[in-house]
Order: C-alpha cells, then sequence, then structure tokens
C-alpha cells in the first residue's frame, strides 16, 4: 500500500489541516516511510510471544475498590437553589 499526493490531501481536507502544495508533498514521502514500517513489523513472526505491558516485567499497581467517600447527597444539593429528595430542580426546556 502507498499514499499519493491526492490521498494526503482528502486525508487533510476531511481533517480540517491546511497543507500548502509543498507539505503534501513532503507528507507523500513521510506516510509512505511510516506505512513501510509498519509492514515490516507485520513480517515478524511472533508465534508464542506473551504479550507485554512493559519492557520489564512488573505487577501493576491496583487499588481496593471500596467506597471512601458517600452519604454526602445533602452537601451536595446544599446551595442549589431548589431541590427534591436530593435532586437538582431545574426549569423545562423542551415543551
Amino acid at each position: 500500500m502507498s499514499v499519493d499526493l491526492a490521498t494526503v490531501k482528502r486525508v487533510a481536507r476531511l481533517a480540517r489541516i491546511a497543507v500548502t502544495e509543498e507539505d503534501a508533498n513532503r507528507m507523500v514521502g513521510e506516510l509512505n516511510g511510516i506505512i513501510n514500517f509498519v509492514e515490516q513489523l507485520s513480517e515478524v513472526d511472533v508465534t508464542g510471544v506473551e504479550p507485554m505491558t512493559s519492557v520489564t516485567p512488573m505487577n501493576m499497581r491496583k487499588r481496593t475498590d471500596a467506597v471512601t467517600d458517600g452519604d454526602k447527597a445533602d452537601d451536595i444539593v446544599a446551595n442549589a437553589p431548589s431541590t427534591d429528595h436530593n435532586f437538582f430542580l431545574v426549569p423545562k426546556v423542551v415543551e
């Protein structure tokens, strides 16, 4: 797969990026280089290789799944102009 000038201009237009003719010509070469590198990576045989999350083995830090802050509904709606059962009341905007 390769990228041509028309594709670069189309992608730039879709992304709403202003690209000069000189920049577009430069991007053709850069994008083709990136695509070629990705194609080289897809040729590597990775069967039997475990996926990694880091280059060094480590356990992920985890926090306990516990409620540490609750029963604050009254405090949250304390400054609201109008409430009902700890819900904010707002004017109706759709008829």
